[in-house]
């Protein structure tokens, strides 16, 4: 072949090489373009749809927000510079948590229901291990959930429970008032689920005009209630409530809630702002947690009859140490280290002519007492105390009296899910008839804590349990068939 052919070919060659590359590079361009404007346009939409929940969260009163000033639980007393230092020492060695804690604006109208999360359990099982190694140890674990109340759980949801008896209306006189005590309280997982089909009210159908005629009514809620949060990592057990529950909960009579305890934080800071707002929107004042210390140790006073009660919530059942209270750290007010809520019931005591502590302490399941309760109870008493009430084992405790006055030791699961191990359906509403000089009696009224639902009882089966509250209590303690309780 000549030459000049050779060279021809050789430059059509080239030609088409570079064609084809040219081809080849304007494709992958074209690709790559492509793959660009996919993810430019995903992240476009997603960051419009995010700032339009911002913006409809922040500007929609019925949704707490992130960015408004905290407030309070009520006209509150706080504790002064000993809680302070106590804070502060704690900040050198705990972690500080998120740094946005102001609370929710409140809200104005009613939320919409919460969806049910994936992981929340329905049962309670085996929660949290309580640490009694110590006043200055931490509870850090999450004990192994038993098989049989799985079981139990998933088998009771089913069940109708049987009607029983409401307990009758109480009415005082001008000299006394009347409050009722109840257990723990949460409308998360299997509970939510048959309130979302019998209605919100359905917990208190058998109970009458208990909570309405009485002058004060408390419990624990342990749950936070919220559409928002971020589940608690590493916890067994993760609860999260909607806040439609809270309009029936008000309407059925129940006045103040203990908001120390070892579940208000299982959906972080911004879930216990949410809560705290909707209690405070729907007229529930609240003790035991806060946006600081200062707010987590402070008394709630109420007035009831021209008696002034002073109502503090603590908890010695603290899942991990950035859920305590700090000086600049919204969590809970916690009983490790006493000297805070000493400091803010000595205070109170000053102030009010009833104070009364509520306390999250104990072993969960355990009938016996941890050595931890006694003396905790002691000195909330020496302090000023004047009545001292606690939960989170999720069965009942005994009584005792210690210088003239009561303590309760544990009040039971009152709205809980179900499980087989019976002690935990065992309940009761512990009322107390207290006087202006600070001197109660006390009352009990037998339940059973069925699924969502707490149902009085009467005959044998409420004389099972006021035996049996009976027997666990100190030796001189001795409670009648009528549910009243009395020390020789």
């Amino acid at each position: 072949m000549p030459p000049s052919r050779v060279e021809e070919r050789n430059a059509l060659q080239k030609r088409r090489r570079r064609s084809r590359i040219r081809a080849v590079t304007a494709i992958n361009l074209i690709l790559l373009f492509m793959i660009i404007a996919i993810i430019g346009y995903y992240y476009i939409t997603e960051g419009n749809e995010q700032i339009g929940r911002q913006m409809t969260a922040g500007s929609d009163p019925g949704k707490p927000s992130d960015d408004t000033d905290p407030g309070t639980s009520g006209d509150a007393s706080v504790p002064g510079p000993a809680a302070q230092a106590q804070q502060e020492s704690e900040m050198e060695t705990v972690p500080e948590a998120e740094s946005d804690i102001s609370a929710p604006e409140t809200v104005q109208t009613a939320p919409h229901p919460v969806k049910e999360e994936e992981g929340v359990q329905e049962d309670i099982g085996s929660e949290e291990g309580t640490d009694t190694s110590g006043s200055s140890s931490y509870v850090t674990g999450e004990s192994a959930v038993q098989a049989e109340d799985e079981e139990g759980a998933a088998e009771s949801a089913a069940e109708e429970p049987e009607a029983e008896t409401a307990p009758a209306a109480h009415t005082t006189g001008s000299d006394s008032v009347i409050l009722n005590f109840v257990g723990d309280m949460q409308f998360s997982g299997k509970v939510e689920q048959l309130l979302q089909e019998k209605g919100y009210d359905y917990p208190y159908k058998r109970l009458g005009s208990l909570f309405k005629s009485d002058d004060l009514t408390v419990g624990n809620l342990e749950t936070p209630v919220t559409d928002g949060g971020t589940g608690a990592a590493n916890k067994t057990y993760v609860y999260k409530s909607s806040p439609d529950a809270l309009p029936e909960l008000a309407a059925a009579g129940m006045d103040v809630v203990n908001v120390a305890n070892n579940h208000i934080l299982d959906q972080g800071v911004s879930g216990l702002k949410d809560t705290l707002a909707y209690l405070r929107h729907y007229g529930i004042q609240y003790m035991g947690a806060g946006m600081n210390a200062e707010e987590a140790y402070a008394p709630v006073y109420v007035k009831r009859k021209g008696m002034t009660i002073a109502l503090l919530g603590f908890s010695r059942v603290i899942p991990e140490v950035s859920w305590y209270a700090g000086a600049n750290r919204a969590g809970v007010a916690g009983v490790y280290d006493p000297a805070a809520a000493v400091q803010a019931i000595r205070k109170a005591s000053k102030k009010a002519d009833l104070v009364i502590v509520t306390t999250h302490w104990g072993k969960e399941r355990a009938s016996v007492l941890e050595d931890h309760q006694p003396e905790l109870a002691h000195a909330f008493i020496d302090a000023g105390a004047n009545l001292v009430i606690g939960s989170h084992p999720h069965v009942l405790q005994g009584l005792e009296m210690y210088k003239g006055k009561w303590i309760a030791y544990s009040t039971g699961n009152f709205i809980f899910s179900k499980s087989v191990t019976e002690a935990t359906q065992d309940t009761a509403v512990f009322q107390a008839s207290c006087s202006k000089d600070g001197a109660c009696a006390m009352k009990l009224i037998p339940c059973r804590a069925e699924l969502g639902q707490p149902i009085p009882l009467s005959g044998e089966k409420a004389a099972k349990i006021l035996k049996k509250v009976e027997n666990m209590s100190s030796p001189n303690v001795s409670i009648d068939s009528t549910g009243r309780a009395a020390a020789g």
